[in-house]
């Protein structure tokens, strides 16, 4: 009798579950004679044989030290001995009993008896969606480790994958980063198929493409590229593919190693791409022209190319009364400039400056600095870094404790610290209306920059007064002018001026006047909708009478 003859009444003798490779070696080690060994050291290579015994040794080579690996071990009623392998947890156990194991150890399977010599095609008889052969012992446990089951057949030359995925995933809910006001209500989840879906459900159209590809050599994540064919900029959709072809790490866990990866300026505090939990928001982005890069594992989309302009636009603007979006804008870009260089105004004026302040409100405030030790940036620093690290705090710690901690946290700190006289109760003003305004960042990494910039400003202007703050202001906008998002202008359409599209802006103009799409990102294709779609009553009358 052969080795492999031997083999195969070995698995027959001991059929079962073996939960660790190491379970399966030892029986047949055990019942194989001495100076015979049915399971050898593989060599360099491979590929399935077909050759029951060595293809599974290969694939517990490959699972070595893994015990969450199963290997349930089954007789065919033509005779042959199969085994099927998958982790425990990732493969809905059940339907793989149901459409994969009682087909083949069932009537059907007798068709092996009949196949006279030529290797038999055993994905007809598995009741499954998705099954595919690969000859590849390692491509075939990578596929394993994502939730696929290998199946082996004694005589069957490859492994055949099936495609049993139990995955537990989050449903569809509201994004928890941006509260919505009005619009749908379906957020991101951690699911590449289910956010992919998201988005199309939005069009009804072949035009909108999908391209899919893997990221890290350890994690294989799935990522997949999302445009509209005939409105993207094609420089644009190269230059994502290039950005991201040429990345090469072991793993990709979340959007932000994406992002961080292929932005334009690496060094620069300032987001360069939009992230997203909506899928309206990218949608109205894809509309544009833009790629937006979807990830596997994460509910944050990015959106390429990002300007300045868009970390202040919230997807509801676009759903309200275009006047009142527009003085809502307009009030966000005053409360964003207040975030960056109200605290340095009042330094700057306090300090160098007093002449500019009417006689009694700097009475007043001279009075409430009286008995404050430190100067103006002592004490403006000292409240800045703890209304900082109070709303860190409150982030981090439970949602129902956080919001307590940091409003009371806030109050209590702010009260205390002016009757000590540590700080003044003009400052303490200041610093809570600094905190309120930076809170109107729908982008919440733009916030971040602006939080970050504010203590620079604080510096320049206790140093220079209001010169420096102005030369502080000054390099932040030399900065943003030289900054690019894959070759769009970071301030488009401010600079260069484009003056469609400052219609879409600080202000928003109503849905009949902006027929024609962005500049910068939809040359392509500039016109979305049909000229002349002004509302008003019909021609010929009135309705009623």
């Amino acid at each position: 009798m052969d080795e492999f003859r031997l083999s195969v009444r070995i698995l027959r003798g001991h059929r079962g579950d073996f939960r660790h490779p190491h379970e399966l070696v030892r029986v047949l080690a055990k019942d194989v004679d001495a100076g015979r060994s049915v399971v050898k050291t593989p060599g360099p290579a491979s590929v399935a044989s077909g050759k029951f015994a060595q293809d599974l040794a290969l694939l517990q080579q490959e699972f070595e030290r893994c015990s969450d690996v199963v290997y349930r071990t089954f007789a065919l009623s033509s005779g042959q001995s199969g085994a099927i392998v998958f982790i425990e947890g990732m493969v809905d156990e059940k339907r793989l009993e149901a459409k994969v194991l009682e087909p083949l150890m069932g009537g059907s399977a007798r068709i092996f008896a009949e196949a006279a010599g030529a290797p038999p095609n055993v994905s007809v008889w598995i009741h499954a969606d998705h099954v595919k052969n690969e000859t590849d012992i390692k491509a075939a446990a990578e596929s394993v480790c994502k939730g696929e089951a290998a199946v082996l057949v004694d005589g069957v030359p490859s492994i055949l994958l099936v495609s049993m995925q139990k995955l537990d995933k989050r449903a569809v809910e509201e994004p928890a980063t941006e509260p919505i006001i009005r619009g749908p209500r379906d957020g991101f989840t951690e699911n590449l198929g289910v956010n992919i879906t998201l988005v199309r459900r939005r069009f009804g159209t072949t035009d909108l493409k999908v391209e899919t590809m893997k990221m890290g050599r350890l994690s294989q994540c799935s990522l997949a590229i999302v445009y509209l064919d005939s409105v993207v900029l094609p420089e644009v959709l190269k230059e994502v593919r290039n950005r991201l072809g040429r990345i090469e790490i072991d793993a990709v866990l979340e959007s932000g190693y994406i992002e961080e990866l292929i932005c334009d300026n690496p060094l620069s505090i300032f987001p360069q791409l939009l992230n997203t939990e909506r899928p309206d928001r990218v949608a109205g982005s894809i509309l544009e022209g833009r790629v937006a890069i979807l990830v596997d594992n994460t509910p944050f989309a990015l959106i390429a190319p990002g300007t300045f302009i868009d970390t202040l636009q919230a997807t509801e603007d676009y759903y309200q009364n275009y006047i009142v979006a527009s003085a809502t804008r307009l009030l966000r870009f005053w409360l964003s400039f207040s975030a960056l260089v109200f605290p340095s105004i009042y330094i700057a004026v306090t300090t160098f400056h007093q002449e500019m302040i009417p006689t009694s409100l700097l009475l007043s405030i001279a009075s409430s600095r009286e008995a404050v030790p430190f100067p103006g940036i002592v004490e403006a620093l000292l409240m800045e870094a703890a209304f900082e690290g109070l709303r860190e705090a409150g982030i981090r710690l439970p949602r129902p404790v956080g919001q307590a901690v940091s409003i009371v946290g806030a109050l209590v700190i702010g009260q205390a610290a002016v009757q000590a006289g540590v700080v003044s109760a003009m400052l303490v003003i200041v610093v809570s209306f600094t905190g309120i305004a930076s809170f109107i960042f729908p982008a919440y990494a733009q916030g971040l920059a602006i939080r970050f910039l504010r203590f620079p400003m604080m510096l320049l202007a206790a140093t220079f007064g209001l010169y420096g703050l102005v030369l502080g202001l000054l390099a932040v906008l030399i900065h943003l002018a030289k900054l690019r998002s894959f070759g769009v202008p970071y301030l488009a359409p401010f600079a260069p001026t484009n003056a469609s599209g400052l219609k879409d802006t600080a202000v928003r103009a109503p849905w009949w006047s902006m027929v024609l799409r962005p500049l910068q990102t939809g040359k392509v294709n500039r016109r979305r909708m049909k000229p002349g779609m002004r509302p008003g009553p019909s021609k010929g009358g009135n309705a009623g009478g």
